[in-house]
């Protein structure tokens, strides 16, 4: 409570010998939630950013695979791995995902496989129906029943490709390699190699 108009912060709950202690064990709290907020970068998966994907090593592999699809212009990761009915319902599925992930994350139980849960299989295939509507009507409604097939029964390798496993693209996001067809002037220890 505030003491008066003085701004003075009171715990009368609290005996007075022991207050001083409360109040340093709330400002540890307070700064260790602060560090582990900004080590964690948990401002960043408030935004749209698909780097903020890879704060976890985890998903390297998808992210470098979305980076190379035919999405990376048009799409982020938000716009097809969050339901867009409401801002309220996106950001309570941000919420609640984003804790589940970064749970199996620090406790590392992530798998070998990165699968979608149950809870992401809807919300995947109601928004590449939303973008891809048009066409859906063009093709789909003549030849399937609504909810026989999923999108990507079809379209497996849209947009992350083939690349599934941890084990095989452990090292993804690493620098690029120069052009084959550059020719590269080969440093020994920051100088040319002498002329033979």
């Amino acid at each position: 409570m505030l003491n008066g108009m003085s701004g003075v912060v009171s715990l009368g709950f609290v005996p007075g010998r022991w207050r001083l202690i409360c109040f340093a064990a709330l400002g540890i709290l307070a700064g260790l939630g602060l560090a582990v907020g900004k080590v964690s970068r948990a401002t960043s998966y408030l935004s749209d950013d698909p780097e903020a994907c890879v704060n976890c090593h985890v998903m390297n592999a998808q992210y470098a695979s979305w980076r190379r699809s035919s999405h990376t212009h048009v799409a982020t990761c938000n716009d097809c791995h969050v339901p867009h009915e409401t801002i309220a319902h996106a950001y309570a599925f941000k919420a609640r995902d984003g804790l589940y992930h970064s749970a199996v994350f620090t406790l590392r139980w992530e798998p070998q496989v990165i699968r979608m849960s149950s809870a992401a299989i809807p919300v995947v295939e109601a928004n590449c129906r939303r973008c891809h509507g048009r066409t859906l009507e063009a093709v789909a409604a003549r030849q399937h029943q609504s909810g026989d097939l999923r999108c990507w029964d079809c379209h497996r390798e849209v947009p992350h490709g083939a690349v599934r496993s941890l084990s095989v693209a452990s090292r993804v996001i690493g620098p690029e390699l120069p052009p084959a067809l550059r020719p590269q002037v080969s440093q020994i220890g920051g100088r040319k190699p002498r002329p033979q």
